[in-house]
């Protein structure tokens, strides 16, 4: 005989406020098979599991219908509440009155009533839930990390020190990422080559740590514990066994006009090249779009001076399959593309700039030895205006088309520009045009006051409506407002440095779709919960890291990193990992051996064999079906809404759970 007891949480006010809860547990006791019922504040509490736990011995229960928030927020707790006592968890079940019913209701009665249908609809689920045992599945204890910029690395080394093999998995020749190519880090100015250089050495020495520079991941397979991902070794045309890195073949190279974008193309390298001195692997690349002997079949000086034989024309991509354990997306970010605001002349004059531009313009090891000068005629430059916020907080009725979130680190970054340009060059004026001076973090808003004044740097509250070069005097005519004082300013300045938004690497969502992992609109990968969860993917065994979950300065981002490596190690240490119990199922009978669950399935679950079957004349017939490897499978449901016969079933979720649940909705 089934009993049920239902269960109604008040989540404080949040479904308090909208749904009489206690109207809902009243409801409850009507219902066929409800034996119990009852409501209590915070049912996801010590108090309110234990009043779960002790119901179900005092009345016996056999199913229980918890209506509170969202599954994906608590059922596994309210699960593990009933299993301690010896319940099956499965024969639990969550009624969700909290997102979709309290928080997108104002009347109370029409919320009410919503909470009661859902509740019915859960009771009548419920009866038909049969208990799920899960199996298991080993874990590889490996990880792969995608990125090495500050988040990946430091992700890795982590891993790394706990005893785990970890690749990782960088596009560029070089890890290092955007931080390398910075010149000091605010708040504290520290020289960021003098930080992160050592750390990519660590790095590349450690040994639990496999660097796969020039490469990228092409595919993903598999599931938590147990992917299978494909990485595409790009060919550097040289071998990386017998690279030393002593330089001969670039400083021998005919091939010296090709846009260095190490230095975000400021200046020119050559077809050959490695892209800074402290680079990790510190290796040689060809550039095959600029070889001459890769194009036109002539030169050849390269492999003539090469003492350890390393230059190989005849190189082809290579493609690795590897099975690792866990994976953390530490993708990082990019600039937006300025172009596309014309009213800054971005385009027009080599003397408006990026943020990440000026920024190699300030470094010793940029193009210009860390001296600043105007790009279009190598002269100091006497005023510089900055302006904040290009690209973001757009609204959606912007005509650019930019992010409508805050970068956060464009105001530190341009008062550090600031104050380091002042240091280097006290006569210069400076000129910051902002929307809202943000300055969240320790020590930030004392380094922002101390541009101003300290440095009497000139902080004004307004925007810039154009920037002209002017052809007769070589400068730049900035049209600009001042909010304050209600005034249009016009500034003659010799460099425009633009504070452009910051976006996820384009890399990101190609590899979120690989992944099967969630992203939002603006192409970041969101966090399975944002406070309890906030390095997890949704996807199980997916984590992130950095820049590619959401805006972060260097701290946040390492601190990030380490949270991340965190869960992998803890997923890492088990030898095995309890399996989904609510997996698919095929009826044999029903099945017709058409193949589509097999082609849909994302985890590769599903195979076909061959069966023999007593027919009821009693002869027999060789008939193809569908076979499912639960250890393999993650009930994602994909199979059953393809299959045509509808022999493909998900257990915990079966077609008559849902119609007996839609069935109670309608009555």
């Amino acid at each position: 005989m089934q009993k049920i007891g239902v269960f109604v949480c008040w989540c404080g006010t949040n479904i308090a406020s909208t749904v009489d809860v206690k109207a809902v547990a009243e409801a409850a006791k009507s219902v066929p098979g409800v034996v119990f019922s009852t409501d209590y504040q915070y049912m996801c509490s010590e108090a309110g599991q234990n009043l779960i736990k002790d119901s179900v011995l005092t009345y016996g229960l056999t199913h229980v219908v918890v209506c509170s928030c969202s599954p994906r927020m608590h059922e596994a707790t309210f699960r593990k509440a009933v299993a301690s006592i010896g319940m099956n968890p499965y024969m639990l079940e969550v009624a969700n009155i909290r997102e979709q019913c309290s928080w997108v209701h104002k009347d109370k009665e029409v919320g009410t009533e919503k909470a009661i249908a859902l509740m019915k609809a859960a009771v009548a689920k419920a009866m038909l839930n049969t208990p799920l045992t899960a199996g298991s599945t080993p874990v590889t204890k490996r990880a792969l990390v995608i990125g090495g910029g500050i988040a990946g690395m430091q992700t890795a080394l982590d891993i790394a020190d706990a005893g785990f093999q970890v690749d990782i998995v960088e596009t560029k020749p070089t890890i290092g990422g955007k931080m390398a190519q910075l010149d000091k880090t605010f708040p504290t100015l520290d020289c960021s080559s003098c930080i992160v250089t050592p750390k990519m050495v660590e790095v590349g020495q450690h040994p639990n740590i496999t660097i796969y520079a020039y490469s990228e991941v092409t595919e993903v397979k598999g599931f938590v514990g147990q992917f299978t991902v494909t990485i595409k070794r790009k060919a550097r045309y040289v071998d990386e066994s017998k690279c030393t890195g002593c330089g001969a073949c670039i400083e021998k190279c005919p091939m010296k006009k090709v846009p260095d974008e190490w230095n975000m193309n400021l200046n020119n390298r050559k077809a050959i090249y490695i892209p800074f001195a402290q680079a990790v692997p510190k290796i040689a690349t060809i550039d095959p779009a600029y070889c001459l002997k890769l194009n036109t079949g002539k030169c050849g000086v390269c492999s003539k001076v090469c003492g350890t034989n390393a230059i190989n024309y005849e190189a082809k991509d290579e493609y690795l399959e590897v099975g690792y354990g866990a994976i953390v997306a530490a993708t990082g970010y990019e600039m937006i593309d300025v172009s596309k605001y014309d009213e800054y002349a971005y385009s027009n004059s080599p003397d408006v700039v990026t943020a990440l531009e000026y920024e190699r313009l300030m470094s010793a090891a940029g193009p210009t030895g860390g001296h600043l000068v105007r790009p279009s005629d190598g002269k100091e430059p006497k005023t510089i205006v900055f302006i904040q916020c290009v690209g973001s907080r757009e609204t959606e009725d912007s005509c650019h088309g930019g992010k409508p979130y805050c970068s956060k680190v464009c105001c530190m970054y341009t008062a550090k520009h600031a104050i380091l340009t002042k240091d280097h060059y006290p006569d210069t004026d400076i000129y910051v045009f902002y929307i809202d001076v943000r300055t969240p973090g320790k020590l930030f808003d004392e380094f922002y006051r101390r541009a101003v004044e300290q440095y009497n740097v000139h902080y004004i509250k307004g925007a810039v409506g154009k920037v002209t070069p002017n052809a007769e005097t070589g400068k730049l005519d900035v049209q600009a407002a001042d909010l304050l004082l209600m005034e249009q300013l016009q500034i003659e300045a010799d460099m425009v440095v633009l504070a452009a938004a910051l976006e996820p690497h384009r890399s990101a969502r190609p590899l979120a779709t690989m992944l099967t992992a969630p992203m939002d609109t603006n192409d970041f990968f969101t966090e399975a919960h944002a406070k309890l969860r906030p390095v997890e993917s949704a996807t199980a065994g997916i984590y992130l890291s950095g820049f590619c979950q959401g805006p972060k300065d260097i701290p946040e981002t390492v601190s990030q990193a380490g949270a991340a490596a965190a869960k992998v190690i803890g997923l890492l240490s088990k030898n095995e990992l309890v399996g989904n119990p609510c997996v698919a199922h095929s009826d044999e009978w029903m099945c017709n051996g058409c193949s589509q669950c097999e082609n849909v399935c994302p985890y590769g679950a599903i195979t076909y064999e061959e069966k023999e079957f007593r027919m009821p004349d009693r002869t027999t017939k060789i008939r193809r079906v569908a076979s499912v490897n639960p250890a393999v499978c993650q009930g994602c449901g994909a199979c059953t809404v393809t299959c045509p016969s509808g022999a493909m079933d998900l257990r915990g979720f079966t077609n008559q759970e849902i119609m007996a649940e839609v069935d109670a909705l309608c009555l």
